[in-house]
């Protein structure tokens, strides 16, 4: 079997899909490829990332479709044209439908800024700090059709100061988001984590994730 086709899917800055890029370029990872790129900003700087990178990239804001459905029918033949075996989001500010859930179930992965069940969707950095607690950090997750409800994979747990800051927070969370992300990933396209039964089942632990 040739190596497992990826696609990421991005709406801002993108450094977790330069990230995995070069986490994979540089531990010599055969078994993944990532071979699309979907953003829904076309000023997306990850557009840019892509470029550098030499990734395809589909471009598609959701305003140029009438509904939610249509959008998504349009990513899924893009997706198939790309023979697409794998989704992961990195920063991707839109809540997948069924349309792109059922084809690809048990192989879409999401990262979270925060220990969920706490602080889901936006700015969970900024309520991390509003609520005051000392200790926060990443989640990831398989995608389901809630807002960062799915089964959890691996969560890596970050420290606040009491003088914690949005940007000094925000560093720390990167930090781990590029350290741990890539390789979690390569654990799922290579299937030694799967979702069976709606249960996240490890075949074989991480590699290189502490």
């Amino acid at each position: 079997m040739g190596a497992k086709r990826v696609a990421v899917f991005a709406s801002g800055n993108g450094s977790n899909f330069e990230a995995i890029l070069a986490n994979w370029q540089e531990t010599g990872f055969e078994d993944g490829q990532v071979s699309l790129l979907v953003c829904n900003n076309p000023g997306a700087f990850v557009l840019t990332r892509a470029k550098e990178w030499k990734v395809p990239t589909f471009v598609c804001p959701s305003r140029n479709y009438p509904d939610k459905t249509a959008y998504e029918l349009a990513i899924l033949e893009v997706l198939q044209k790309h023979q697409i075996d794998f989704i992961v989001l990195a920063g991707y500010m839109r809540l997948l439908g069924p349309t792109l859930l059922a084809p690809y179930e048990g192989r879409i992965v999401n990262l979270h800024p925060s220990l969920l069940p706490a602080f889901p969707g936006k700015d969970a950095i900024g309520q991390a700090l509003e609520h005051g607690v000392r200790i926060s950090g990443i989640t990831i997750h398989f995608v389901d059709e809630g807002l960062d409800t799915g089964p959890i994979i691996y969560q890596q747990a970050v420290a606040l100061d009491p003088d914690e800051t949005r940007q000094t927070l925000t560093a720390k969370i990167q930090q781990v988001e590029h350290q741990v992300y890539p390789e979690i990933v390569k654990a799922c396209v290579t299937e030694q984590v799967v979702l069976e039964g709606g249960k996240v089942k490890w075949r074989k632990q991480p590699f290189n994730v502490r």
